[in-house]
């Protein structure tokens, strides 16, 4: 493949990191400032927002993990190793990244739902959910492209070595 044929891509991969890196420096911060003022006023909501900000930062190392892994991918795909056991490797990557971050949703919904009761926003616990779905899904769609990939760099090998 020619070199450079998933440029486009890979500045997805990067605008993708973006808005995460700038909600994590300006906007997670200022909401966790606010919920110390709460909870110097003995506000017990404040500590499920620390519960919720915690979960939210926890989510961001394997989130650019994935992101890491994916241009990785992206770039064997420049230099033709796009079968290959590597390409295989960072697939599951990708797949622990996308389970690791579901699962801290999951954790995540419960604290949700107290805050949506709270504010009576029944919409924020399907926003809740979009964040355990989105990643759940992008974990099964790895674990299929990585079975598939390893299915045909078997019968790959198989061809070689019957040739």
């Amino acid at each position: 493949m020619k070199q450079g044929s998933t440029i486009f891509l890979k500045i997805a991969v990067i605008l993708m990191g973006l808005p995460v890196l700038a909600l994590c420096i300006f906007l997670l911060p200022q909401i966790a400032n606010e919920a110390i003022e709460a909870a110097k006023n003995n506000s017990t909501l404040a500590y499920v927002v620390f519960g919720i900000l915690i979960i939210m930062y926890s989510s961001v190392l394997p989130f650019y993990v994935a992101l890491y892994q994916a241009f990785k991918l992206l770039s064997y795909i420049d230099k033709n190793k796009a079968f290959s056991k590597l390409s295989v490797k960072a697939l599951k990557k990708i797949k622990y990244c996308a389970i690791i971050i579901s699962g801290l949703y999951v954790v995540a919904l419960p604290l949700v739902y107290i805050v949506a009761e709270w504010d009576d926003a029944p919409g924020l616990i399907l926003v809740g959910m979009v964040m355990v779905g989105a990643p759940f899904v992008i974990a099964v769609f790895a674990a299929v492209l990585q079975r598939l990939l390893q299915e045909a760099i078997n019968i790959k090998s198989e061809n070689d070595l019957t040739v």
